[in-house]
């Protein structure tokens, strides 16, 4: 199980990667009105989520690798499960899979490129989850 204090916790979960509480986006990935808009800062610990401007640019290598672990997974689901697709059923099912998950991977993207520069603190957690 993934608890709070792992990277992994604030990744899939959307959180504050500090605090492990805050929400990291205004609203949900799938709300395209304000697609993965990321707040300024953390309502619970009071973390400031863009220390310069254009910091979130960064997290568009990071998307391009997430979008290719995804397409190799699903190549993967498909040979494993022994789908006779051809070529352009495969090249189908992975472009399906990328657009229905884009909005997921833009946030996951955004969220492991902040891990790399904030770090959870335990102490900053638990004053966090006293606030109410």
């Amino acid at each position: 199980m993934i608890g709070k204090g792992s990277k992994l916790y604030s990744i899939l979960l959307l959180k504050c990667p500090r605090c492990h509480e805050g929400p990291f986006l205004h609203k949900h990935p799938y709300n395209l009105g304000s697609m993965n808009r990321v707040r300024e800062r953390c309502p619970k610990c009071g973390l400031k989520y863009k220390i310069e401007p254009s910091f979130y640019y960064g997290s568009m290598y990071v998307s391009y690798g997430v979008g290719v672990a995804v397409a190799v997974a699903v190549y993967l689901l498909i040979l494993i499960f022994g789908l006779d697709l051809g070529i352009g059923g495969i090249f189908g099912s992975i472009v399906t899979a990328l657009v229905l998950l884009m909005p997921y991977i833009g946030a996951v993207s955004k969220l492991i490129w902040a891990n790399f520069f904030f770090s959870y603190d335990n102490t900053v957690a638990r004053k966090a989850k006293q606030r109410v």
